[in-house]
């Protein structure tokens, strides 16, 4: 059998694919992976998985409807040459285009996956502009187009199918809500965590919505009491609306609370090393470096919104507090900081969690019987 993976970075089919495309070759499918960008480096990586990279043409975040169904049609044709049995979308471009693309080349057995709703769908405490609701309406637009001729549409979490597929009366035959897709258990193995030299730290896209600003800004709050404490965030800037501009970063680098350590390659080093693992964001599908700071063994302060809460148990494993509350989430950190043996007995429960949760090759071997099974 013949499986296309259609996502928008080599990266990110590496970062979240890779242990299902080697499954996929152990049971003797041939794999192929259609990218926008075309890495050497990332395109010999997956290679030496066995899979078969290639890459198609599309803007990442432009809006631009006459190249968007010109680049539908070109997707097509490169789909119609791979000839593939089953063609599986993930992320918002990928799940709209490459499910109408698909369709279009004749392949009746697409599945989509939606991993989180993006910016369109997260709220924020100011009132949506008018830019962002005509982004919202044309992206549910086109979801009521593509998701109904997909043969199964899975989720991450049960509030992304109410938000997008009840609220809208989207028409899909087959829904599921999956769970997080895992973590390598092994490889992200438990560690103990440092509490005398308190360190929080955040992985993530410099964005608003992932919770940056409350982030800095509780970060200020504790140091005035606490000055040894330790605040990081691994990640980069990035182009998305919500982005975090150059001229704000560099501000905040020179007051100097935060230590911004731009985008990193070892993300399991620097997890461990942090005391507490911190994700104020405004939504997620399941964050994957919350699952993976939970597997070695982390509290995790979270927000009580989709996604972040299907990965906290209040008082047991962290604190869960709502978004955009600066104080709670300062008052939050101050708790472990006065109270340190808490975050050695969550971050032991993390780990429990993990292992009920959270194990990648549960998360994969169920994605893949439900590719594989033509019959549904």
């Amino acid at each position: 059998m013949k499986i296309l993976l259609i996502g928008n970075q080599a990266n990110t089919i590496l970062l979240f694919r890779k242990r299902l495309i080697e499954k996929l070759i152990d049971k003797d499918c041939h794999v192929n992976t259609l990218t926008i960008d075309n890495p050497v480096d990332k395109f010999n990586s997956i290679s030496e998985l066995g899979a078969t990279p290639g890459q198609y043409v599309f803007s990442r975040s432009g809006m631009n409807p006459l190249s968007d169904i010109i680049n539908t049609f070109r997707l097509s044709r490169k789909i119609k040459a791979i000839r593939p049995d089953v063609v599986f979308c993930f992320f918002p471009k990928p799940v709209i285009f490459g499910t109408l693309a698909a369709r279009l080349a004749g392949v009746k057995h697409v599945y989509d996956l939606l991993e989180g709703l993006g910016f369109c769908f997260t709220a924020h405490q100011k009132k949506d502009s008018y830019k962002k609701k005509l982004l919202k309406a044309t992206q549910t637009f086109l979801y009521r187009i593509t998701l109904p001729r997909a043969r199964k549409v899975l989720f991450l979490n049960k509030d992304d199918y109410e938000d997008l597929i009840v609220q809208n009366k989207i028409a899909i035959s087959d829904p599921e809500v999956i769970g997080g897709i895992g973590v390598d258990l092994e490889s992200y193995s438990y560690t103990l965590p440092d509490i005398n030299n308190i360190h929080f730290g955040m992985v993530s896209r410099l964005l608003v919505e992932k919770g940056v600003r409350e982030f800095v800004q509780a970060a200020k709050i504790v140091k005035s009491q606490y000055p040894y404490i330790k605040f990081s965030i691994a990640g980069a800037i990035d182009d998305n609306p919500g982005g975090i501009t150059r001229e704000q970063l560099n501000l905040w680098k020179k007051e100097g609370y935060v230590d911004f350590l731009g985008q990193i390659s070892d993300v399991k080093s620097y997890l461990n090393d942090l005391s507490v693992f911190v994700l104020p964001s405004y939504r997620e599908g399941i964050p994957r470096s919350t699952q993976e700071a939970m597997a070695i063994g982390r509290a995790v302060i979270t927000t009580d919104v989709p996604g972040c809460r299907e990965t906290v148990i209040h008082n047991v494993n962290g604190f869960m507090i709502p978004p955009w509350t600066v104080k709670e989430l300062a008052d939050a950190m101050i708790s472990f900081v006065e109270n340190p043996d808490q975050i050695i007995s969550m971050g032991i429960s993390s780990r429990r969690i993990a292992e009920e949760k959270f194990d990648e090759d549960q998360a994969t071997d169920k994605l893949i019987n439900i590719l594989l099974n033509r019959n549904q």
